[in-house]
């Protein structure tokens, strides 16, 4: 029998914004009660219906870099004065329990996790076409004009980086991006890697394992010892 290792997978989800990160890894949790999607540390104050541990682990500005100074986080970064970032001791809980996670990060955050841990899963999400991901950022109606064009730049450069992560997936329909992510997940379980022990429970195997043992020695073999 093949006994597998019990951590759980890394998994790093990233793309422009508005290719639907968020929503397809709601998409992924409802087919899989075994994965649990991070959730990030940010300094800025909470805004109203957020709460803390559910949306975001709030803390203070002194209390987030004195995370950083010793080594708490896996990744962050500052927008608009705040830190942002995933703390580290959460993730491993999770890991360790056997449980899969998932990080829905900017690309910036990715490739620093990706430094300190380059055996995790990175995916990277693609809208269709550029014209349908400034389709799907106008939609939205939350932000100027302005704001839309400086997100759509920023999607041309986070593209570049796109031969750094070890799959990509297009998301022209919700479900077949959802069904995509699974199957990865699913294949990567699947690796020899992932492979902590073989050990024997049939007679057979257990002599051919003898045999292999001694070398294929010409001595005899008893049964009743194995």
């Amino acid at each position: 029998m093949i006994r597998t290792k019990k951590q759980g997978l890394l998994i790093v989800l990233s793309g422009p914004s508005g290719s639907g990160k968020n929503t397809i890894c709601d998409e992924v949790k409802k087919e899989n009660s075994n994965i649990w999607e991070s959730i990030s540390m940010t300094s800025r104050k909470p805004r109203k219906g957020e709460e803390d541990g559910v949306n975001y682990y709030f803390v203070t500005k002194e209390q987030f870099e004195k995370n950083i100074d010793d080594g708490s986080m896996l990744e962050y970064a500052q927008f608009a004065g705040n830190y942002y970032g995933t703390p580290r001791k959460s993730v491993q809980e999770h890991l360790d329990k056997g449980e899969d996670v998932i990080l829905v990060i900017e690309i910036q955050g990715a490739l620093q996790i990706k430094k300190k841990l380059p055996q995790a899963l990175f995916v990277f999400l693609l809208p269709p076409s550029m014209r349908e991901l400034k389709k799907r950022l106008t939609d939205r109606g939350t932000e100027s004009e302005e704001k839309i064009m400086e997100r759509f730049e920023t999607a041309y450069r986070e593209i570049n980086e796109l031969s750094k992560y070890n799959y990509v997936i297009i998301n022209d329909k919700i479900e077949n991006a959802a069904s995509k992510l699974s199957a990865i997940i699913q294949a990567e379980r699947c690796r020899v890697d992932r492979i902590e022990e073989v050990f024997l429970d049939t007679l057979e195997e257990k002599i051919h394992e003898t045999l292999v043992d001694k070398n294929l020695e010409n001595k005899s073999l008893d049964v009743n010892k194995i």
